[in-house]
Order: structure tokens, then sequence, then C-alpha cells
């Protein structure tokens, strides 16, 4: 998608008229609707919306809308926010040593697939370091010796680029509470199974010995509870009785990077909205 335009995403308490209310305001600026999903919560009966508007049908830019949509926003005291697809989401990388994920997301930025700036790349091993700056992508290598220290170095480069998502492609590391608190729904994990199963380590090998017939992978954001954040995408292979482990691994690595790509993209496109510990997509 090339068009210039403004993506309005809400949530807010269910009521008669929002979708009426947001689509005058939005008329009544000459503005033009190009896409629009709705969706109502009925446990929690929070309504979610988002909305994508051409910036040419404006008189005005992102920061105006903003302003103007302050006051219908306080109105229906809706959580929202206008991002302007001219800006691009900046994605900084954290990986470890295996490097499937992070050549899959490399790949798909540099064909413009995925629309996004990668102000660097963030590992805890220096194996990666070329293959990283080939890309002509800077590249930090943070010593994991002192967790507490790394993370403080891993927020302070993060800040630095001023970094909108924080995605961890394989990096095979737990992210302390105080970081996941401080950049909450701005942190995104691709963990190895179909959450809820086999959390934590060697969830292939989990799977292995259970016996299962399907394995998967889940992208999600990361709480302070280890690989139980709000899921954004999930996918899965048919494995039999054959299969070894490493077979599985092997498996797995091809469902990893495009449930990643795919959950990345859905994120950086505003499509993806918090309700509890779910999400609604809007794909």
């Amino acid at each position: 998608m090339n068009e210039h335009r403004y993506t309005l995403t809400l949530s807010c308490p269910d009521r008669v008229g929002i979708v009426a209310a947001v689509s005058s305001f939005v008329a009544q600026n000459n503005g033009w609707i190009v896409e629009a999903s709705y969706h109502t919560d009925q446990a929690t009966q929070q309504f979610f919306m988002r909305q994508e508007i051409r910036a040419d049908s404006l008189a005005f830019d992102a920061t105006e809308l903003r302003s103007r949509f302050t006051k219908l926003a306080n109105e229906f005291q809706m959580t929202w926010q206008v991002s302007d697809s001219a800006v691009k989401k900046r994605v900084v990388l954290l990986v470890s040593k295996q490097d499937h994920c992070l050549n899959d997301l490399l790949h798909r930025w540099r064909n413009n697939e995925l629309q996004v700036d990668i102000p660097c790349v963030i590992s805890n091993h220096q194996d990666l370091r070329e293959f990283v700056e080939w890309h002509g992508i800077p590249f930090h290598y943070v010593d994991m010796q002192n967790k507490h220290t790394a993370f403080q170095k891993i927020a302070k480069l993060f800040d630095a680029v001023q970094g909108d998502v924080m995605v961890l492609a394989r990096f095979m590391q737990i992210m302390p509470p105080e970081i996941c608190t401080r950049y909450a729904g701005r942190i995104i994990n691709i963990h190895h199974s179909f959450l809820p199963s086999f959390a934590g380590a060697k969830p292939y090998h989990q799977a292995y010995q259970r016996g299962v017939k399907l394995i998967g992978a889940t992208c999600h954001y990361v709480t302070d509870e280890l690989d139980a954040g709000p899921i954004i995408e999930q996918d899965t292979v048919r494995i039999d009785h054959g299969d070894t482990p490493d077979d599985l691994v092997r498996y797995g690595r091809d469902i990893e990077k495009t449930v990643l790509s795919r959950g990345l993209r859905y994120h950086v496109e505003d499509r993806v909205l918090v309700c509890g510990n779910k999400t609604i997509v809007f794909r």
C-alpha cells in the first residue's frame, strides 16, 4: 500500500452512535474512508474500531486531525490514536544465534514487503554481526553476564534510536518485568510452539515427548508472565510418529518465520488492538 493514509484506531465502552459519530466527523471534514473495521467484545462490552482515511481527502495534516478528533474522543471515553502511513514505524530487532527469523524479516524489509525502518539490531552474540552490517544496519552486541546492566543498555539503545517496537526474533533471553512494563504493547516475541501448549524452553522436544500431531508457532506481545502475553498470530503444521525432534525443529523454523512476519505487519499497520489478555486483529 503506497497511497498516503491516516489510520484511526480506537476502543471505548460500547454504546449506540459510535460509528455514526466517527463517520460523521470524517465526512464533515471531507474525509474519504477507504477501509473500516468494527468489533464489540461481548464479555467486556468494549467497542473497537479501525478506519483508514485518504490523507489527500483532508485539508489538514495528521497533527490537526488528532487535535480536531480529541473532543469526540473525550465524549465517548476513547483510547485512540492516529498514525500516518508516511511515517514508518521504527523496528528494533533482537536476536541471539539463530538467524532464520532475522533473515526473513530483513528480506521482506529489503523488498519493501515490510514497510518499516530498522535502525539497529541488538544481539547477545557476535555471530550475526557481519550479516546484519552487510544490510547496512548498525549491529550492537550486549554482554548478558550482568542481566540488569544488559537490559538497561538494551533499553537505552532502543530509546536512542526512537524505536517504536522491539521484536524478539528468537532472542533467547527472558525480558525482565521492568522492561515489559516500560514498553507494554511494544515488544513482540515469536515463540516456537502453539501457545498455551509447551511454554518455556525446548517446546519442540516437549511436543515430541507428548506425541502431538500438530506443532505450531505463536507471535505475541511480551508481558512479565513468560509466554503468556496477548496473542497476535499463530499457525500450525501436521507431523507424524516418524518425525524426530530435529524434524520438528526444522518444520517449526518455517512456521516461525511466517507467523512473526504476519504478526509484525499487523502491528505496524495498526491492525492489532489489545483487549485484556486477548487481541482484536483487523486483517
